[in-house]
């Protein structure tokens, strides 16, 4: 399988709009973040992880020509927000896109996006999906993909894990059941918003006590903000822990 980070920033991307902070003004490639996702290819089939914001941008960099099934995390806007982007794909693949996500977030897509599910919304072209709800292991394209429950403050979002690699995006708090779901792995990824606390995010001391928990062969830190200046904070990591950047590829 091969993984590509599309956007490992955070809600804000960064630079940040009207910001001028080192990090926001930074000449390093691997501070610019766009909204946070991931493509995973194997087999011929290529995986979304989330349509966020900057899908568009994401699309034309990586030359994504298929999207065959997305997977939602959960239905904040930074992570949905490019649903429309999919129209494309359906008419390069002649048929809708299954998208996967708890039953929450299918609900909030469908008020979000009501054109798309509205029977009576005719004349400009819109998205085909095919929503399917996510209650435990579903088979994809000859793998099985395992939902991780997570928390996201109050918010149950989900997690994925994939053979041995498994993203876990907006997390605060992994419930003790999921870690039996996450042993075992050769890549995680997971989210370390800054170093300061944050009511709703991991901070990165609290994302690599995760880490060394989990114990992934290599982890892979992603949504992240401008106050996390990837040549500064990389020199401080422990060994098998890095920052991700946008762009970045990987074989599991």
């Amino acid at each position: 399988m091969r993984v590509t980070v599309l956007g490992s920033g955070t809600s804000t991307g960064v630079p940040v709009v009207t910001c001028d902070c080192a990090v926001c003004r930074s000449d390093d490639p691997r501070d610019r973040r766009l909204r946070p996702s991931i493509l995973m290819e194997w087999d011929g089939a290529s995986i979304l992880v989330d349509t966020s914001t900057d899908l568009r941008r994401q699309a034309l960099d990586h030359r994504i020509a298929r999207v065959d099934a997305v997977l939602y995390t959960h239905h904040h806007a930074d992570h949905v927000l490019g649903l429309d982007e999919l129209r494309l794909y359906n008419w390069r693949q002649r048929g809708p896109v299954p998208v996967y996500g708890s039953s929450r977030t299918l609900a909030a897509l469908r008020r979000t996006f009501w054109y798309v599910f509205d029977s009576e919304e005719s004349g400009s072209t819109r998205p085909a999906i095919d929503p399917r709800t996510v209650e435990g292991p579903f088979p994809l394209h000859g793998v099985t993909v395992v939902p991780v429950p997570l928390l996201h403050g109050e918010l149950e979002i989900l997690g994925y894990r994939v053979e041995r690699f498994a993203y876990l995006t907006d997390v605060s708090a992994i419930p003790e059941p999921s870690y039996r779901l996450l042993r075992d792995l050769e890549v995680l990824m997971i989210s370390a918003l800054r170093p300061r606390p944050h009511p709703t995010h991991l901070s990165l001391e609290q994302a690599l006590a995760e880490a060394r928990k989990i114990g992934a062969r290599r982890t892979l830190l992603t949504h992240m903000s401008h106050e996390m200046p990837h040549g500064q904070i990389s020199a401080n990591l422990p060994g098998a822990i890095e920052l991700a950047h946008d762009g970045l590829t990987f074989e599991v």
